[in-house]
């Protein structure tokens, strides 16, 4: 099987994926209670709740209002966000720039320190840099994520002032036009430097506090599957070949090494947008995972599930580029080997 087959026969299931992805997770809010709930007042009769369920199809069969949902996913309706006060497609794109900005900045974190870490330590196996990398990468794995948050606060806001909460400086971020949502992006493109540092200030604490927990799990792998590909007969070959160590380490045993690291930092990504949540709650970061957290307080079934659905779609997208990437550095997963 070649590779364009190979990536070819997973785009044809994606979609089947997707759909049974959203089955289950309407199933699971119909199982959560009655979306009605969010319309209701005390004062209500019972005549106009009956009106109210006849106007969101609520008094249909659950396969019907399925269908009824799904059909408004595909035209872009996904239903009334109570907690926004808008349509949910307006409010899930008003703030979905602010997650993903937060969400690659943080992924660029993990990755550049995990991969220089674990490559740093598994090429020093058992020596002092070693011991070191496995500290951080426990301390990173097993620290929660919110004491992480509040610790860099106190000490780079509180004590320092270095930086702060939110996403921007007011006035910067009205001085610029906002056509992506993702304010660095935007502040390229308007070649404003003032609004980009302003951006970039803002970005560092929540970045570092997502992408913590992803880097130790980055440089733990990266060096143990170094540590392991060091010890294979390629690498003595090379080595009797009279190649330089950084030859050696760069060419061959680092390249099979990413090989199961690039998993992990595919499916890390995924929770790196699972992690924004805490985070934009702490930073009082205006993304979608504090939009989302204010609707499971409310009660907003439609911003629930736009939230859940939107997120494992781009869940299941991330680890089809994973896929294709794994199959261009292994080529026996494409051959079937």
């Amino acid at each position: 099987m070649q590779i364009r087959e190979y990536i070819l026969r997973r785009l044809l299931i994606l979609p089947l994926i997707v759909v049974g992805t959203s089955i289950i997770v309407f199933g699971l809010s119909r199982v959560g209670g009655n979306p009605i709930a969010i319309y209701l007042e005390h004062e209500m009769t019972p005549a106009e709740v009956a009106e109210i369920e006849d106007r969101y199809g609520l008094n249909e069969p659950l396969p019907v209002q399925y269908l009824a949902w799904a059909g408004g996913v595909l035209t872009g309706d996904m239903g009334w966000s109570a907690v926004s006060a808008q349509p949910v497609t307006e409010a899930l794109f008003s703030r979905i720039g602010a997650t993903l900005e937060l969400a690659f900045f943080a992924a660029i974190v993990a990755v550049a320190l995990g991969i220089s870490l674990g490559t740093f330590g598994g090429a020093r196996r058992d020596r002092l840099p070693d011991h070191l990398t496995r500290i951080f990468s426990i301390s990173g794995a097993s620290m929660p994520i919110f004491w992480f948050a509040i610790l860099l606060l106190i000490l780079f806001w509180v004590n320092l002032g270095w930086f702060s909460t939110g996403r921007s400086t007011p006035e910067i971020f009205a001085s610029i036009s906002h056509p992506t949502g993702v304010y660095t992006l935007d502040a390229l493109l308007a070649g404003n430097l003032v609004a980009l540092l302003d951006a970039i200030r803002f970005l560092v604490l929540p970045a570092i506090t997502v992408g913590f927990g992803a880097t130790a799990i980055i440089a733990r792998m990266m060096r143990s599957s170094l540590v392991e590909e060091l010890n294979e007969d390629y690498v003595d070959a090379a080595r009797a070949k009279g190649l330089p160590e950084r030859l050696v380490l760069r060419r061959h045993a680092r390249r099979n090494a990413l090989i199961p690291t690039v998993t992990v930092i595919g499916l890390g990504f995924g929770f790196l947008l699972q992690g924004t949540v805490v985070v934009e709650i702490i930073f009082r970061w205006p993304g979608i995972g504090r939009w989302m957290a204010d609707a499971v307080l409310r009660g907003d079934q439609a911003t629930i599930m736009a939230y859940v659905l939107f997120t494992s779609i781009l869940f299941l997208t991330v680890n089809l580029i994973v896929d294709v990437m794994y199959a261009y550095l292994d080529r026996r997963v494409v051959l079937g080997a």
